[in-house]
C-alpha cells in the first residue's frame, strides 16, 4: 500500500534523526547515504532503520524460511521500500558510492535467505511496491513489475482473458523478480517451457544506476537475466513477456497411493512415461509422510497430480494407452478452466474468486516452519531397489517432501544455450527434496539438515552426473558459497557449472563486461574477470 507523500517525509525525518542518534554524528556515513539518496531521487523514498517502528514487521514480511529469522540471524542496516523505478536507481547510485552491500528482494522466497540475510553488512531494496501489471490481451503480452507476485499475475491475466495463461509457478506469494531470474516452471511446462523462455523484453537498474531496456542493455545482458540470476547483473523492475494460449476447459486430477497399495511399482513405471506422455498433459508426483489409515502407522504416500490441456474425454484414453497401471477413471478427474487449475494447485477451493491470489500472506507453514532444500535431475529412471531406499529415508523424517517434476514435451526441444537454464533434453524429471520443522535452536536446525544431506548423498549413484545438476531456483548453499559474493572463478565454477552447465562461462563473460567490480553479488552469485569483460 502506498503511503502519501506527507507520511514519507515525516518517516524519512524520523529514520534520519534514529539513524543520528544510533551513530551520533549528524555527519554520519549513515545520515550521508541518506543525504544522497534525497539527491538522486524524490524526498518520499521510504527507509526503514532498526530504530524504525516498522523495520521489524516491513524486515520479517517476506521472510519465507524461519531458520534465518533467529535472534543471531544479520539483519539489514536499512530497507529501502521503492514506490517508483527512481527509488531503485538511487539506491544502486548511493549504495555504490558510499561502499555500501546491496541486496534486492521480490518475494522473500528464496530458499537461502540470500534475498534478506548476507554474510556482511548489507542494505536490502524491496521491491514489494513495484507491483504493477499491465495486460494486453490483444497482443497476449504483458509487462509485469518485479516486485509483483506470481498469484498477482495469474489473477491479472484471468481478468483479462479466459483463454491466456502464463508458464510460471504453482505457489502464489513468490514474487516475479527472483522466480523469472532463476528459470520458473510450473504445471504448463512441458508444453510452453519455462516462464524466462518467454520473456521478450526487461527494464533493469546496472551499476551505473541507468535504466536499460532490451535494445539498450544488448541480447548477451538480455540472454543472462532469464535464468542467470538477475541479482548477479544489475535490479531487473520489470519483464515484457508473452502470454501462452490456454483451452476453455482443463482437466485435473490427484490420486493418491500408499506403499500398502503399490506406490513404489506405481512411481518407476511412471519414470517411463512421464516425460514422453502429450505436451499437454504435466503429470507430477508429490511424496510424503502420512498415517496410514490401514495399519495405523506412518507410511509413505505418492500423490499423482495433472493437469491435462483438454476435457476429460480425451484424458482417459490417453492415460489408458500410456499409464493403465494408475487405472485412471472419469470420477478422478475433474474439469475447470484454467485459472481455476491455479487455484486447485495452490490448494484453494476451486469455486474461489481469483482475488484470493493476490494476497502476499503465504500459507500458515512458511510462516511458522524453518526449512531446507535440494535438487536433482534424473537422466535413467532409478530401480525399485533405489526408491525403496528413499522411502526408508523418509519414515526417519516427521516432514519430509519430495517432489518429481516431469521434462520432455517443449523442454526437448530448446536448446540448453538458449538462456542459462541448461536443463532440457536427456531429463527424465528433476527432483526437489524440502523437509521442515517447527522446532526452535540450531541443535533442531543441524539434525534436520543433516538428514536431508544424507538423503542427498544417497541418491547420488541414481541422478544425473558430470555435473551433478542443480536448480537455481532452488538454491542450496551447500553446493558451495563465498563470503561477500568474492568467489574466485574457480570456486564460483564448484556450484555454477551445476546450475549452469556449460553456459557458466558465458554468464561470467556478461557479468565481466556489466559489472566488472562485481558491486551486484551474493553467496552465490556469478564471479567477475575483468579481463574477460574486455573480450568480444
Amino acid at each position: 500500500m502506498k503511503t502519501s507523500s506527507i507520511a514519507l517525509l515525516v518517516l524519512l525525518f524520523h529514520t534520519i534523526l534514529s539513524l543520528s542518534a544510533t551513530f551520533a554524528t549528524p555527519t554520519s556515513f549513515h545520515e550521508n547515504f541518506l543525504q544522497c539518496l534525497s539527491l538522486h531521487s524524490d524526498p518520499s523514498i521510504p527507509i526503514y532503520s532498526p530504530n524504525s517502528s516498522s523495520y521489524e514487521s516491513i524486515l520479517q514480511f517476506s521472510v519465507r524460511n524461519r531458520r534465518f529469522s533467529t535472534p543471531t540471524t544479520p539483519k539489514p542496516e536499512l530497507i529501502i521500500t521503492a514506490l517508483d523505478e527512481s527509488h531503485v536507481q538511487a539506491a544502486v547510485i548511493c549504495s555504490r558510492k558510499h561502499g555500501l552491500h546491496l541486496i534486492t528482494r521480490s518475494g522473500g522466497h528464496d530458499y537461502e535467505g540470500l534475498s534478506y540475510v548476507s554474510d556482511v553488512p548489507f542494505v536490502i531494496v524491496d521491491l514489494l511496491n513495484l507491483q504493477s501489471i499491465s495486460v494486453d490481451a490483444k497482443k497476449g503480452t504483458a509487462w509485469v513489475q518485479a516486485g509483483a507476485t506470481i498469484g498477482q499475475l495469474y489473477h491479472n491475466i484471468a481478468v483479462k482473458s479466459r483463454t491466456y495463461g502464463f508458464p510460471a509457478g504453482i505457489c502464489p506469494t513468490v514474487g516475479i523478480g527472483g522466480h523469472f531470474g532463476g528459470g520458473g516452471y510450473g504445471a504448463l511446462l512441458r508444453k510452453y517451457g519455462l516462464a524466462a523462455d518467454n520473456i521478450v523484453d526487461a527494464r533493469l537498474v546496472n551499476v551505473d544506476g541507468k535504466i536499460l531496456d532490451r535494445k539498450s542493455m544488448g541480447e548477451d545482458l538480455f540472454w543472462a537475466i532469464r535464468g542467470g540470476g538477475g541479482a548477479s547483473f544489475g535490479i531487473v523492475l520489470s519483464y515484457k513477456i508473452n502470454l501462452v494460449h490456454v483451452p476453455p476447459v482443463v482437466t485435473v486430477f490427484t490420486f493418491n497411493k500408499n506403499l500398502e497399495e503399490g506406490a513404489t511399482a506405481l512411481v518407476e513405471r511412471w519414470q517411463y512415461v512421464a516425460d514422453k506422455l502429450p505436451q499437454d498433459l504435466f503429470l507430477t508426483i508429490l511424496i510424503n509422510v502420512v498415517n496410514s489409515t490401514q495399519r495405523g502407522e506412518r507410511t509413505v504416500q505418492a500423490s499423482f497430480r495433472a493437469l491435462f490441456l483438454g476435457v476429460v474425454d480425451k484424458l482417459i484414453p490417453i492415460m489408458e494407452q500410456r499409464f493403465p497401471e494408475l487405472g485412471l477413471t472419469h470420477d478422478n478427474c475433474t474439469e475447470m478452466s484454467w485459472i481455476q487449475s491455479v487455484l486447485y494447485f495452490a490448494g484453494f477451493p476451486i469455486n474461489s474468486s481469483s482475488d484470493v491470489l493476490v494476497d502476499r500472506t503465504p500459507a500458515n507453514y512458511l510462516v511458522t516452519a524453518s526449512f531446507k532444500a535440494k535438487s536433482d535431475y534424473v537422466t535413467e529412471p532409478i530401480s525399485q531397489t533405489g526408491l525403496e531406499g528413499i522411502w526408508k529415508m523418509l519414515l526417519e523424517e516427521n516432514i519430509p517432501g519430495l517432489i518429481f517434476s516431469p521434462y520432455g514435451g517443449r523442454m526437448s526441444e530448446i536448446s540448453e544455450s538458449a538462456i542459462p537454464f541448461p536443463h532440457r533434453v536427456g531429463n527424465i524429471y528433476d527432483i526437489h527434496y524440502s523437509v521442515a520443522w517447527i522446532e526452535k535452536g540450531l541443535k533442531a536446525s543441524k539434525e534436520h539438515i543433516g538428514w536431508i544431506r544424507r538423503l542427498y548423498r544417497y541418491v547420488t549413484p541414481y541422478v544425473s552426473k558430470f555435473p551433478r545438476s542443480a536448480y537455481l531456483n532452488y538454491r542450496d548453499l551447500d553446493l558451495g558459497q563465498s563470503k561477500n559474493g568474492t568467489a574466485s572463478y574457480s570456486e564460483a565454477k564448484e556450484w555454477g557449472i551445476k546450475y549452469f552447465k556449460n553456459n557458466f562461462d558465458r554468464l561470467v563473460k556478461v557479468k565481466s563486461k556489466v559489472d566488472p567490480d562485481n558491486f551486484f553479488r551474493n553467496e552465490q552469485s556469478i564471479p567477475t574477470i575483468p579481463s574477460w569483460g574486455k573480450k568480444n
